[in-house]
């Protein structure tokens, strides 16, 4: 009964990913149980770090920068794809506006139809432009879905989405430090066109809230004129919030996360810069072979039970990166992301680009493929591009004389 199961993790089982997508059954609430899936966390007999949740495109990076750099970008430099990693950062951002459109294809191999597409920009006010209010929209189509019982017979077609809105606050506290809050409303619609999954209950889309909360440092040694240091630091806690449920019976937590970055700048000269950049994340979510059901543990209890169960440095996933900048016209990136194998064992390299001209700046990052089976990332051999526009506030230009005499 695997593939009626909502708690799917995707990046940890993508075996189970691409057989929803070939045998159209996908994301189904409720229909098994926890302790069908804390079975499958028990590798070679021994009890492993195993967590899953419900919604998990809320952990797809809809950045192709960061994309590019293995996924670190908690502690870069701000763009406004903070929106996602740190709203916090956004009152550092060079430009008083800014607008990012991301597409991300997910399972290219196999179906064409499937994909993330992503929305975000921000606006800086306030008397020394050290506050900003933002928003972004993620949605996550997984194409057109004939449905089927475990015995292949028909239950319905549908085109399950899920999405998420954000609107954020953020302000400078000083004059290397920020702080930032984000509000979320999240919609799940798995299994849109079928009102009865065989044992697993009515079903209806679920609805969720949650909030992110997030701080950043960053300060500036000037060495000359064309030579700095740049130290940033940045610590964001996000989804934060309600459980989603998806039948009468059932309520499953979000992915709520810690997660810690630092980045490290050398400007060389007037044209060369390097970033490097490290991020640690970890799942504020109980592990399954201690939870049980998910309605026996409240939000707040996970999250301090997270902290208790399993082994804390297994549940840790890593993500290395690093960025050069020639001229701060063209950028090249590669990173590298790691998760231990008892908590899923994705290890991937990635690479990519940036081209800015005047106030529009293209990324596009490259998941190299690696691994087979359950190991194989669903972004394996796929492109991501972002486009992101930054600029001041635009001044009006001034009446001419004939215009002044109509």
């Amino acid at each position: 009964m695997e593939y009626f199961c909502k708690n799917y993790k995707i990046y940890n089982n993508n075996r189970m990913v691409k057989q929803f997508a070939l045998i159209g059954l996908t994301l189904f609430a409720g229909a098994v149980t926890t302790d069908a899936l804390a079975q499958k966390a028990n590798l070679n007999g021994t009890s492993s770090s195993f967590v899953t949740t419900a919604v998990p495109f809320l952990r797809i990076s809809p950045d192709a920068r960061a994309g590019a750099m293995g996924d670190a970008a908690i502690a870069v430099s701000p763009d406004p794809n903070a929106q996602y990693w740190d709203v916090a950062k956004i009152p550092f951002t060079d430009k008083n506006y800014g607008l990012s459109m991301t597409y991300t294809p997910w399972l290219k191999d196999l179906v064409p139809d499937i994909f993330l597409a992503y929305l975000a920009g921000y606006a800086k006010f306030g008397e020394n432009n050290d506050k900003a209010i933002s928003a972004s929209m993620r949605y996550f189509s997984l194409g057109n879905i004939n449905y089927t019982d475990g015995l292949g017979n028909p239950i319905g077609t549908g085109m399950p989405r899920e999405y998420s809105f954000d609107a954020g606050y953020s302000q400078k506290l000083s004059e290397f430090l920020s702080t930032g809050l984000t509000l979320r409303y999240i919609h799940s619609a798995i299994a849109s066109g079928v009102s009865y999954v065989p044992g697993g209950g009515d079903y209806r889309p679920g609805n969720a809230f949650s909030a992110d909360l997030g701080f950043y440092y960053t300060k500036k040694h000037e060495v000359t004129d064309d030579k700095s240091r740049t130290f940033s630091f940045g610590a964001v806690a996000s989804n934060i919030g309600s459980k989603i449920s998806y039948n009468s019976s059932r309520k499953d937590f979000i992915p709520m996360n810690l997660g810690v970055g630092i980045a490290y700048t050398s400007q060389w000269d007037a044209y060369n810069k390097i970033t490097f950049a490290l991020d640690l994340n970890k799942l504020l979510v109980p592990v399954l072979n201690y939870a049980g059901s998910d309605t026996s543990v409240t939000v707040v209890n996970g999250i301090f039970t997270s902290f208790k169960t399993g082994n804390q440095v297994q549940e840790i996933d890593a993500s290395f990166g690093a960025e050069y900048w020639y001229q701060n016209t063209i950028a090249f990136r590669a990173g590298y992301f790691y998760e231990n194998p008892n908590n899923g064992d994705r290890q991937y390299i990635t690479c990519g680009l940036g081209v800015r001209y005047n106030i529009f700046l293209l990324n596009a990052s490259y998941l190299v493929p690696q691994g087979s089976g359950t190991t194989r990332n669903p972004l394996s051999n796929t492109l991501r591009f972002s486009l992101i526009f930054e600029f001041n506030k635009l001044e009006k230009a001034p009446a001419s004389a004939d215009d002044s005499k109509e």
